[in-house]
């Protein structure tokens, strides 16, 4: 006959697992949402999903696992050897889930020619990182940056180019196309429209635009606007009309 004690001890001790399991999530948690996948790139780049995936299997299946193996009626040595095991699984599984989400975060923000597009690690072809220009990281690990692509250097790269991204490689996900923002400036404030015409277009969304730039101290006929692409979806940057730096984003199709 099973004691009484038996259900309490394991559940205790699956409580225990529970507790520093849900520690450890959130140490994760600061580093993806706080690192990697900071604002907006937690929703363009789908990081809450893939985290909240990896860590929710991993936080749960530890503590039923101790659930199921905890017994006092084991020697001492064979219930270390048990409670050993569980952790080592469950610490690999999440060091896996956690290089997955690594491997697909978002490393730079890009501005192509119209556009910005979210480039992530996964993206970049892995032959041309010896391309990276010096100065920049190609893979930061510190967060995304803000990048540019660079004139075409005649016209039969920019056909080939063309070419290129018309089968997957997109311009951003090029290293040796890259150039830092700033020399960009000009172009990107030359492709950029004015907020007003965004306002006509997506009337419907023309009292949430003017909260978002009110939000930032923007007034919205002084603010331009260029399309993102994202992982699975589009948004809309918003930028300062003389830095073109970005002031806010928006999940709004804007092309």
């Amino acid at each position: 006959m099973i004691s009484y004690s038996f259900w309490p001890d394991r559940l205790k001790a699956s409580a225990i697992h529970l507790s520093a399991s849900l520690v450890i999530a959130a140490l994760a948690a600061a580093l993806v949402f706080g690192v990697w996948y900071p604002y907006p790139y937690r929703d363009i780049s789908g990081g809450r999903e893939l985290f909240l995936l990896v860590v929710s299997v991993d936080v749960v299946m530890g503590p039923l696992i101790t659930l199921a193996v905890f017994n006092r009626r084991k020697p001492l040595i064979e219930l270390k050897r048990d409670l050993l095991i569980v952790v080592l699984l469950q610490l690999g599984a999440l060091a896996y889930g956690l290089w997955t989400v690594s491997v697909a975060r978002p490393v730079h923000l890009v501005f192509e020619i119209d556009r910005f597009r979210v480039v992530h690690a996964i993206d970049i072809p892995p032959e041309m990182l010896d391309k990276t220009p010096p100065g920049i990281v190609a893979l930061p690990v510190t967060g995304p940056t803000l990048l540019a692509v660079r004139p075409f250097h005649n016209n039969q790269e920019g056909m080939d180019a063309t070419m290129a991204a018309l089968q997957g490689a997109q311009l951003g996900f090029r290293p040796d196309l890259w150039q830092p923002y700033a020399d960009a400036i000009p172009r990107v404030l030359k492709a950029a429209r004015p907020v007003p015409t965004l306002k006509t277009r997506f009337a419907d969304s023309a009292a949430e635009i003017d909260r978002l730039l009110s939000n930032v101290g923007a007034k919205p006929d002084n603010v331009v606007y260029l399309p993102l692409v994202g992982r699975n979806s589009f948004w809309t940057v918003f930028l300062d009309p003389v830095t073109a730096q970005i002031l806010a984003t928006m999940p709004l199709d804007s092309f």
